[in-house]
């Protein structure tokens, strides 16, 4: 009996601890990132959904002014001006804030946002963050000058908003065409709104910004009927005579074309909130239509849908940690999880980069493309957390562009189907590759393989004409040379992966010689990543601090392009001198005095360590190099460094830009103990896990489990690694292994083990060992 007791009371103890450990959606903090400099937004989404329904607080900045609203909504921000549809999640550069609505109460409708500093001078509206609630799918407010309590869910594509309007006030909505995040000169070139017989509103816009020419459609339907409107044009420009959208004619009850469109709708006064579902289409009005149609429900029945779509989502990753880093890794996976977002309609139809309507067939398209920030970790990140469906998506879809491009090459930095030509590289690349490598076997092979050669073959892109030519980009015909001819001669090496695992030994040993490209920058006698000049010599002056937009380096310096040989660290290694000096040459990165230097120049130059700027993407792999030197225990040190100074549940919790989820997974799998340091390669480099114990369940539904014993602050180090139970003496596990499920278990401790990994043999991939 007593034996019986005492089972009954561990039971009823173990019961209590599994129920007060939040469920993984209710471990996020959606408010993580949108103070500081991550850029992050914290209103609703569905999982990589084409509708990002959330509060922006300031719309109306001046291009140049505009950097720390990249995502809308600022959190020391006092008003809030409107509630828009599309956002970018982290971006370091922006566009969006698709279809303003602003809900009204009162016998006056403002139609000007006004001053943030002038309580009632416009529409915008102070809130406190008290009032706020924000979880994955969900968000809500109160507006403190009208009194109106905002919530708003989202579907896939359709975003849903819900209005609770004082008793006794009037009722109105105000959309605004015209606001746009980013205030680019005339970005506005046409839109349009019509008011159809069954009361469904549909309009669209066409807009230049970051993206020229893109377009976007809408159709919004009401949980109780119109009293009134009221469509203005506050344009007094000559029209623009280019797209002029589809026109309903004599079948619309109300309509108006024009480039400063603004709608007042009128309720009346209301018993009971007030529902606007809106859907969204890049193909056209009736698409958006067929999209409303395509999610049933009202609010609650989305928010309930993606409630669920988001709790399995993040289950497919069980984390046993101390609160603060639960909180923070779930947070980073759910920004994992925003983006490549969703951009066909629910019939397949989509707008691709030529302008034109086509129709995918046994996929969905996917757009938001920043590969340069998320071929390092959020794409090979999604390939393991995510059913095979999405990565296959992904891949077809960048096929699918490539297929419609004018230009005939794979995205570079995509949105809404357009092209934007931002940041360096083909990066589409890597991400193919790793895919294929990996066994995801949802394209076709054939055509992704002449995309990648067609992507690398393209001469008058970013110098690649020169590259070819020479094996190195000229500092003096193309900016940003030293960091172009280390970034394509990686993706030439993960070409040439590629065609090797598929039998083409011509492409292969073509892309494998290419990708010794790097050597051709990197000047020996200094030790650093270097600008060539079309003669030959290395440009002069030489600082390896400066930081210039244009220069020789993409948003950074020489410490932090000098390690990008991700294909061959060890290659770099011996060029440096070997281990010894390749280690002290890390601990000076990590340990330089930066006090004298100032980069405020640079926007994207954030959550400096020395030279080390975790903020930016170019030094994310840095600190698993010290494995490549054969010393991991000090990867480890500088991992705690970097997860304790760079990562905190807070609205200033991420030093950067989050990059559509490249700051996050970079958290994700460092958490986890291991990192895809060369993506192509199919290994994770080892590093130190930062939670006690973690499940990852894999696209065929197998379970890899982390555990790490004895992990406290004190114990930052390995003292011992064992993969299904037998001693890992090497410092990387293999991509098959992890599909293969089983348990990675860590000893931690207080004293590194320097000699664990220490040996050539054990070190991971190098293309030459």
């Amino acid at each position: 009996m007593r034996v019986l007791l005492l089972l009954l009371s561990a039971s009823l103890s173990a019961t209590a601890v599994a129920q007060s450990v939040p469920a993984p959606i209710d471990a996020v903090d959606p408010m993580i990132g949108t103070g500081g400099e991550g850029h992050t937004f914290p209103g609703a989404t569905a999982p990589f959904g084409m509708v990002q329904l959330s509060p922006d607080t300031d719309a109306t900045c001046a291009l140049r002014a505009c950097y720390g609203h990249a995502a809308g909504y600022r959190y020391d921000d006092p008003t809030i001006q409107g509630f828009s549809h599309t956002h970018f999640s982290g971006a370091g550069h922006s566009d969006l804030g698709d279809l303003l609505v602003m809900p009204q109460a009162g016998e006056t409708v403002r139609m000007d946002p006004g001053d943030a500093k002038v309580p009632g001078s416009g529409y915008r509206s102070r809130f406190d963050h008290a009032t706020e609630r924000a979880k994955p799918g969900y968000y809500a407010v109160k507006l403190t000058d009208s009194g109106i309590a905002a919530e708003l869910t989202a579907g896939t594509r359709v975003g849903v908003h819900r209005y609770a309007f004082p008793k006794g006030r009037a009722a109105h909505l105000l959309i605004d065409l015209r606001s746009s995040l980013y205030d680019y000169p005339g970005k506005i070139l046409w839109s349009g709104l019509h008011l159809r017989p069954d009361g469904t509103l549909t309009g669209f816009r066409e807009t230049r910004g970051w993206a020229p020419g893109r377009k976007l459609f809408f159709a919004m339907r009401f949980s109780t009927p119109l009293t009134g409107h009221a469509f203005v044009d506050r344009d007094t420009d000559v029209p623009y005579k280019g797209f002029q959208g589809p026109g309903r004619g004599s079948d619309a009850v109300a309509e108006k074309l024009g480039k400063a469109l603004e709608a007042r709708l009128d309720f009346g006064t209301l018993a009971a909130p007030l529902e606007v579902k809106v859907a969204l289409s890049g193909v056209d009005e009736d698409g958006a239509v067929a999209n409303l149609a395509a999610e049933p429900g009202g609010f609650d029945a989305i928010r309930t849908a993606t409630t669920a779509a988001w709790t399995a989502a993040l289950g497919r990753v069980e984390i046993d940690a101390p609160a603060p880093m639960r909180t923070s890794v779930y947070t980073a996976l759910y920004h994992s999880l925003l983006a490549p977002s969703v951009w066909s309609d629910a019939d397949g139809r989509y707008r691709g980069p030529d302008d034109q309507v086509h129709a995918a067939k046994g996929f969905t398209v996917r757009s938001t493309f920043s590969l340069w920030d998320t071929f390092r970790a959020e794409h090979p990140l999604l390939t393991l957390v995510q059913p095979a469906a999405t990565t296959n998506d992904v891949v077809n879809s960048l096929i699918e562009s490539r297929r419609n491009s004018p230009d005939g090459i794979l995205p570079v930095w995509q949105f809404a189907g357009r092209e934007t030509w931002t940041m360096i590289g083909y990066h589409a690349v890597p991400v193919i590759t790793d895919a294929y490598l990996k066994g995801f076997r949802g394209f076709d092979a054939d055509a992704a393989l002449d995309a990648m050669v067609a992507s690398a073959s393209y001469a008058p892109y970013g110098g690649l004409g020169d590259y070819i030519a020479r094996g190195y980009v000229p500092i003096d015909k193309e900016p940003e040379a030293a960091s172009k001819t280390v970034e394509y001669a990686y993706d030439d090496w993960t070409i040439a992966r590629m065609a090797g695992a598929m039998g083409r030994k011509d492409v292969a040993d073509r892309f494998a010689k290419r990708a010794g490209n790097w050597r051709n920058s990197f000047d020996a006698k200094s030790g650093w990543l270097r600008a060539r000049l079309s003669s030959g010599a290395f440009r002069t002056p030489f600082d390896p601090t400066a930081i210039n937009y244009g220069s020789d380096y993409t948003e950074g310096n020489a410490w932090q392009y000098s390690w990008f040989v991700p294909q061959d660290q060890a290659g770099l290694f011996r060029l440096l001198g070997g281990d010894a000096k390749a280690i002290a040459k890390l601990d000076a990165m990590f340990d330089y005095d930066t006090s004298k230097l100032d980069y405020s120049h640079a926007e994207d130059i954030a959550g400096l360590i020395g030279q080390y700027i975790h903020g930016n993407e170019p030094s994310h792999h840095v600190a698993y190099l010290y494995s490549y030197a054969g010393a991991p225990w000090r990867t480890q040190e500088r991992l705690a460094q970097i997860v304790a100074s760079q990562y905190k549940p807070t609205p200033d919790g991420l030093s950067g830009n989050d990059d559509l989820g490249q700051m996050s997974a970079w958290l994700v799998f460092t958490a986890l103990g291991f990192y895809p340091v060369a993506p192509g390669s199919n290994e994770y480099v080892i590093g130190r896990p930062f939670v006690a114990r973690a499940a990852i369940t894999l696209p065929d539904g197998k379970r890899f489990t982390v555990v790490a014993d004895g992990l406290s602050p004190a114990n930052r180090y390995l003292t011992g690694v064992r993969l299904n139970g037998k001693p890992l003496t090497r410092t990387y596990v293999g991509d098959d292994e992890i599909r293969s499920g089983g348990e990675l278990r860590f000893t931690m401790g207080a004293v590194p083990d320097k000699i664990w990994g220490s040996e050539r043999a054990v070190r991971p991939f190098s293309m030459t060992r």
